[in-house]
């Protein structure tokens, strides 16, 4: 706790008026968060890589986001850190009944359900809708995120397929109509419906086999990145670069490159 006051004194001095940091004073809620998401994503990144040395740091840079954050509504005369703090906790304890009271769930299913109950008896009594099973999903949040969160929810009332092999049809169907409509000379606007409607069905092949999207594509970017600087390094080598080689030669040097990786 002492370090937690300290930290919260230090904020307080960048935002003094008269002797603070000057970007520190200018920023705002809408200004930072870019900087919150950020210092969010770093946290999964040193996670993934495994870099938990840069963690400790990580976390801090992100806590320091919720502290700045606190201390902007502090200014408002909103609530502060403390405020924060005791939310959470509070949150926390009545959404664990099962730990803090007496309440006991047959199994990991009826845990999901009564937690989304309490979340949507919270949303009711701070006046929020609460006529839809999909209410309260964040629009905030990374498109792949979101639409893996609503077809969770859908699914817990019925709508689902019970089977993987429906799903895999949909994907093609989806990429059929893609398909169809770059054919037709759609308009970009058409084909970015489709191509949507296939990002979203595939999103649901992930839910079906327990994988989380977000991370699944993380994972591809990193090993697109990986292969693609591998086969810069050769043709540096080589005394060229990618904008002078023929895509045939760099496809051949993909596949090099993912072969050796796979030994």
């Amino acid at each position: 706790m002492q370090h937690i006051q300290e930290l919260i004194r230090v904020m307080a001095a960048l935002r003094d008026p008269d002797t603070g940091c000057p970007w520190d004073r200018e920023q705002t809620f809408p200004t930072l968060v870019p900087h919150t998401i950020e210092e969010a994503y770093e946290v999964a990144d040193v996670i993934e890589r495994e870099a938990y040395a840069e963690l400790k740091g990580e976390l801090g840079d992100l806590l320091f986001q919720v502290v700045f954050h606190a201390e902007l509504a502090n200014e408002q005369g909103w609530f502060d850190f403390d405020d924060v703090a005791a939310a959470i906790t509070e949150k926390l304890v009545s959404r664990h009944p099962h730990v803090f009271a007496d309440t006991v769930y047959s199994d990991l299913h009826e845990q999901t359900l009564a937690w989304e109950n309490l979340k949507r008896q919270e949303r009711l009594a701070r006046g929020e809708s609460v006529d839809s099973g999909l209410d309260g999903i964040s629009f905030g949040q990374p498109a792949l995120s979101r639409a893996n969160k609503l077809q969770k929810r859908a699914a817990q009332v019925g709508f689902d397929w019970s089977e993987l092999a429906p799903v895999l049809d949909k994907i093609n169907e989806e990429l059929d109509e893609v398909r169809s409509e770059i054919d037709a000379g759609a308009e970009p606007g058409r084909v970015e419906h489709e191509v949507g409607d296939l990002l979203f069905s595939c999103v649901n092949l992930a839910r079906k086999l327990k994988i989380d999207p977000e991370q699944a594509v993380r994972g591809a970017n990193q090993r697109f990145e990986r292969r693609f600087r591998a086969i810069e390094q050769i043709l540096r080598e080589r005394g060229t670069s990618p904008s002078e080689t023929e895509l045939a030669e760099m496809d051949r040097l993909w596949d090099q490159v993912k072969r050796q990786e796979q030994r």
